[in-house]
């Protein structure tokens, strides 16, 4: 994919932090050399997290969120400090803003805590640094050398005059290495030069006149590492196997259309999906993995969460509300209570759920869909994904992991 093609899912989200007029947005302006954000003197100027996708080299493709100010007052404010509170579960870099004339304040030092506990790379700069004296400076970076380890590192900035903004700049690009490491969604586990028969059902439930997030990501991977890609679907497969000389490396099918396709394929042809290859890529395949045994252990009036990380109209054969349902009901032969939620709706408490059954994840950043898994494991609730969980209802797990064991 191209700089302009990436989608936010795959950016590196640099978010940032602060009190109400601390000169968060300001500053987002000054580093990324646009308006993004509406600035002014009245406090609370920002009312939502304001996102702008764009190049910050040496980092590439980025995300930047100027979020509102963490101690903004009322009803109102209360929503907002909850959406700020939600994007710090996204942020692979968190920059806090702090008024230099004013000072580190608790919510300040709170925000480092939660910004250590998640290893997040954070940048703390005191701005207004053009109001700041000599002797202001140095308490402020004492002040600063008291904060626990691991130390965030600390720059004096100027929207005004533009001091450190090029520093700042440098500091963001510097996180690159612990960042931008590539990693793989399927070429790791295939030889070199493989055939790989990619399965995309075109039916109803099919976005018109494109492919989905998953299915065109493994696509330019095999790609790009000089791989031979054959696309068909359910219907063509098996003609496809037998135009072929050679049997394929691996078989990767929308996992909608498994019991299909696990029914015609030869069974000495290893077989997976493309969310279950997201397990990986996204999430955490063995607690994923683990989530699957819970299905046989659900009881009748047994609450679900059914979770999904984008939003699209339903249609009449969706897979989160009719297909994964209708599957489990079949499986299980319980009624089961189904509750759904997508895009960025996540549930503060889990604890009446007996089961999360998620996406693959492709539209949530890397941070986010992790932490969705951890909150349902510190909460005791079970939690796979959709391709795990259809792989499991058909019977076909064991075979659709092995590809992880080759």
């Amino acid at each position: 994919m191209s700089l302009q093609e990436t989608v936010s899912a795959e950016r590196i989200h640099i978010a940032w932090f602060g009190k109400r007029n601390a000169g968060k947005s300001s500053l987002v302006n000054a580093v990324t050399g646009q308006d993004i954000s509406i600035v002014s003197d009245v406090p609370g100027t920002t009312t939502d997290p304001v996102r702008k996708a764009m190049e910050l080299l040496p980092l590439g493709p980025v995300l930047m969120i100027d979020t509102p100010g963490i101690d903004d007052e009322g009803t109102l404010g209360e929503l907002r400090v909850a959406r700020t509170n939600r994007i710090l579960a996204e942020a692979d870099i968190a920059v806090l803003t702090v008024d230099g004339t004013a000072g580190l304040s608790e919510q300040d030092r709170e925000l480092l805590s939660i910004f250590q506990k998640r290893n997040v790379p954070t940048a703390l700069t005191f701005t207004k640094a053009d109001l700041l004296e000599k002797e202001n400076r140095s308490a402020l970076l004492k002040a600063a050398d008291g904060i626990r380890a691991p130390k965030p590192a600390v720059l004096f900035t100027s929207s005004a005059t533009g001091e450190g903004i090029h520093e700042l700049k440098e500091l963001l690009g510097s996180f690159a290495p612990r960042l931008s490491e590539r990693r793989r969604i399927v070429t790791d586990l295939i030889p070199q030069g493989s055939t790989v028969v990619l399965v995309v059902p075109i039916d109803e439930s099919a976005p018109k006149g494109r492919l989905i997030l998953p299915q065109q990501m493994v696509l330019r991977e095999l790609l790009d590492d000089h791989c031979r890609a054959l696309v068909c679907q359910p219907e063509e497969l098996a003609d496809t196997i037998g135009s072929l000389r050679n049997p394929p490396s691996l078989v990767i099918t929308d996992s909608q259309a498994f019991g299909k396709v696990n029914a015609v394929l030869p069974a000495d042809i290893t077989l997976t999906s493309f969310s279950i290859l997201f397990a990986r890529y996204k999430g955490n395949l063995g607690t994923l993995i683990e989530g699957a045994e819970a299905i046989d252990r659900l009881k009748k009036g047994d609450r679900v969460l059914v979770a999904e990380g984008c939003t699209h109209h339903r249609q009449c054969g969706d897979i989160g509300t009719v297909k994964i349902p209708g599957w489990l009901k079949k499986h299980t032969g319980l009624d089961t209570v189904i509750e759904t939620v997508s895009g960025t709706d996540w549930p503060d408490d889990l604890s009446r759920f007996a089961l999360v059954i998620h996406c693959g994840g492709c539209m949530l950043p890397e941070r986010e869909m992790k932490r969705r898994i951890e909150a349902a494991t510190e909460a005791g609730i079970p939690v796979v994904n959709y391709g795990v969980a259809i792989a499991h209802m058909h019977g076909i797990l064991q075979r659709s992991l092995s590809v992880f064991s080759v």
